[in-house]
């Protein structure tokens, strides 16, 4: 009897294990495991495409190839003289940059033109010297006011790679560069092949200038960047050129040492002679102590203006002052043929450059 009984609680406790393992839940397949296609084929899920930052920095200036093709062009481009190039840039106003001289002498192998939706530059016979910097960039206009869009402009520096013209031509035999204290000084020999091996060479007394830790670089766009020009630099420089063949030599630069500031001209005017009556001839003299390189323009307010006829002549000229120093002066001479009582008076100079105008006046009494 009891052992019928412990025999029935073991099968009681048998059915009772295996009705609890079938009601375990069974764990559910993660969607990432695998993905059914309609065909029944297992495929792994793809990552999402992130986008990569910088893609809208990209050129949209390019090359016109052969056969239709079209290459885009990088910071910097080499390309043989002699062919023609045609270069585009999508937008449907585009303004072009080049290098200023292709302007400057209104040079009939360059031509842009913007057709449809992109702007097109072709220049034919393309040569060492058109060696530089070309850019493009969209035009935006809001009625009659137009600006440029920073955000969609784009530059290639163009190398014509000549082997027989390593320098860049200079119109020229020698430049000037001048040497401030403030601000680096670059002597423009720039190359049309950015492999050549470049240095820089005085010409009395005869010696080649470091590039190590010296202050002096160069740049194959831009010559050599003197960052501390001191007044020890001034004579006559050359630079120096070794490509696949001969070394070649540039155009010379005369390094000229300034000490002038910057800003609106500093202007005297005079009066001769001293004592004046009327019949007398009379000149008024303007002049501007300034930088070499900044031009100044001059304008005039006189007596009896427009009606009373003078002569106005302008020059300039550099002058050196201790110590080497070069300054460039400037003047404006007003002559006025025998006087009379109305031509007494105040006679007003305007001085002006890229820093701002100066007035001065001087009066004529008769004496």
């Amino acid at each position: 009897m009891k052992l019928h009984v412990l025999l029935c609680l073991t099968l009681v406790l048998v059915e009772l294990q295996d009705a609890f393992c079938q009601t375990q839940p069974k764990r559910k397949k993660d969607p990432a495991d695998s993905r059914v296609r309609p065909g029944g084929k297992r495929t792994k899920p793809r990552p999402p495409k992130s986008k990569e930052p910088g893609s809208r920095g990209q050129s949209l200036l390019t090359q016109v190839l052969d056969k239709g093709r079209f290459l885009r062009l990088g910071n910097t481009s080499s390309l043989p003289p002699g062919r023609t190039v045609e270069l585009r840039c999508k937008g449907g106003n585009i303004g072009w940059a080049y290098p200023s001289y292709l302007d400057t002498y209104n040079d009939s192998r360059l031509s842009v033109n913007q057709i449809d939706k992109y702007g097109q530059l072709i220049l034919t016979a393309p040569s060492a010297a058109d060696t530089g910097l070309y850019s493009c960039w969209v035009i935006l206009c809001d009625g009659t006011e137009c600006s440029k869009d920073t955000d969609r402009s784009y530059s290639s520096y163009v190398y014509f790679t000549d082997k027989d013209n390593l320098f860049v031509p200079s119109p020229i035999h020698i430049e000037l560069v001048y040497l401030r204290p403030d601000r680096p000084a670059v002597v423009p020999c720039r190359v049309t092949d950015p492999q050549a091996r470049v240095s820089l060479h005085r010409e009395v007394p005869p010696e080649e200038m470091s590039t190590n830790g010296t202050g002096v670089s160069y740049d194959p766009t831009r010559g050599f960047v003197l960052e501390s020009p001191a007044p020890e630099l001034q004579g006559v420089f050359y630079c120096r050129a070794q490509g696949r063949g001969a070394p070649q030599v540039s155009t010379k630069y005369q390094l000229l040492y300034v000490e002038v500031p910057s800003g609106a001209p500093f202007v005297s005017v005079r009066v001769s002679p001293d004592s004046v009556t009327e019949g007398d001839s009379v000149n008024v003299t303007c002049a501007v102590l300034g930088e070499p390189e900044v031009p100044v323009d001059f304008a005039w307010i006189h007596p009896n203006q427009p009606t009373r006829p003078v002569h106005v002549q302008s020059s300039w000229r550099l002058v050196k002052r201790g110590l080497g120093h070069t300054t460039r002066v400037s003047q404006s001479v007003l002559n006025v043929q025998d006087m009379s009582s109305s031509d007494f008076g105040s006679y007003v100079c305007k001085a002006k450059n890229k820093y701002g105008e100066t007035i001065v006046a001087a009066n004529v009494e008769s004496g």
